[in-house]
């Protein structure tokens, strides 16, 4: 196939990798030519470690970069048959580029963008074609991370979906099928491990690095809330979790914190500034939490309750069949166990127990259990 990518960051260059590798021609276009030319030196220093590594051959290498060719303008995508757009959280940004490549693609041609929160059929709706228009979500970085979200919208040709879901399977992917729904599977069942995290912290009941142990040492995950928020860039994930609370008409469940609100206005945005929850200034050694056994449990199921009840509500609503579910949070974001699986072994009853007490202690909408919930 012949692949536009819009936008050459991260992201952009990343997806591009993975089309490439799998045989397609790409076109990597970017409003800023120079980020372009950073992002293929980029793509090739990766490619090189790689073969370094013996994770390639170098022929492979030779290939994949001859399969990636750089667009000076939106005009060089008349030929492609799928573009996928990656590029700033901006609905009106993203709309603009949309109509504009409608002049110069054929008629076949599919339109998706790669967006984590943007609504699918809000997007393809200021289409003159919103029927060839669709979501593929990667996650970053994109040639690691198994999973696809495919996102049809209500105005999405009802065969495309299982298309693109193919044609990731072709590419090596995990795709899921997901509602258009404010973040999607994983965005929207993930919010509570950031939020939930932050309202202990900002309640002082204890420190970000317990946190982080708690859930660590408790929940076998990989990273804690606070480790991830700023790997993702605290800024970014601010804004998703934002997005995802003023598309579902301010409620209280995905409230955002005013302590992320008050970091990313500092510019303590995590890694890429060298400085977030933690400190990554060369030097700087990382703060040892103090264990505490009691506390552990309580920030362990009071987050995992949050995320079980999450599942459990996407579940009620069709956001995606439970396989699905069980993967997205899987793959997407590297969690241990499938979420529905771990509410079945902890025991619905007690995370709808834990779930009554944080009401009756907060009274707050935030804590309400699913209908669901208490069936199961």
């Amino acid at each position: 196939m012949n692949i536009g990518i819009i936008g050459a960051g991260t992201m952009g260059i990343g997806i591009a990798q993975v089309a490439a590798t799998n045989g397609c021609k790409v076109w990597v276009y970017d409003a800023n030519a120079k980020q372009v030319e950073t992002a293929t030196v980029g793509l090739e220093k990766t490619l090189t470690k790689l073969v370094d590594k013996q994770k390639i051959s170098a022929e492979k290498m030779t290939e994949i970069l001859a399969n990636i060719s750089i667009a000076t303008e939106l005009k060089d995508f008349k030929d492609c048959e799928l573009i996928i757009e990656a590029i700033i959280e901006n609905k009106e940004i993203k709309t603009k580029v949309f109509t504009e490549l409608e002049n110069y693609v054929s008629e076949s041609c599919i339109l998706s963008s790669n967006t984590s929160s943007i609504s699918i059929t809000s997007l393809g709706a200021e289409l003159k074609k919103p029927e060839r228009f669709i979501g593929i979500h990667f996650f970053n970085p994109a040639p690691l991370m198994p999973l696809v979200e495919v996102i049809p919208s209500l105005l999405t040709e009802k065969t495309l979906a299982e298309k693109i879901y193919n044609l990731m399977k072709e590419w090596g992917k995990t795709p899921v099928i997901a509602k258009d729904i404010p973040g999607f599977i994983v965005n929207r069942i993930a919010r509570p491990y950031y939020g939930e995290g932050l309202r202990i912290v900002e309640e002082n009941i204890a420190t970000p690095e317990q946190v982080d142990d708690a859930m660590k040492t408790l929940g076998n995950f990989k990273m804690g809330p606070f480790e991830l928020m700023d790997l993702i860039g605290v800024d970014v994930n601010f804004a998703v979790t934002t997005t995802v609370y003023k598309d579902y008409f301010y409620d209280p469940k995905y409230k955002p914190s005013l302590l992320q609100q008050r970091m990313s206005e500092a510019k303590l945005h995590g890694r890429k500034t060298g400085k977030g929850f933690y400190d990554y200034r060369e030097g700087t050694e990382k703060p040892v939490a103090q264990k505490d056994d009691a506390l552990y449990q309580q920030i362990f199921l009071r987050i995992i309750s949050m995320l079980i009840n999450e599942a459990v509500e996407a579940k009620r609503l069709g956001v995606a069949n439970d396989e699905d579910l069980e993967l997205a949070m899987q793959k997407g974001v590297n969690y241990p166990k499938g979420l529905l699986s771990w509410g079945k072994e902890i025991g619905y009853a007690k995370i709808s127990e834990t779930l009554q007490s944080l009401y009756e202690e907060y009274q707050e909408e935030r804590y309400r259990q699913s209908p669901l919930l208490r069936k199961l």
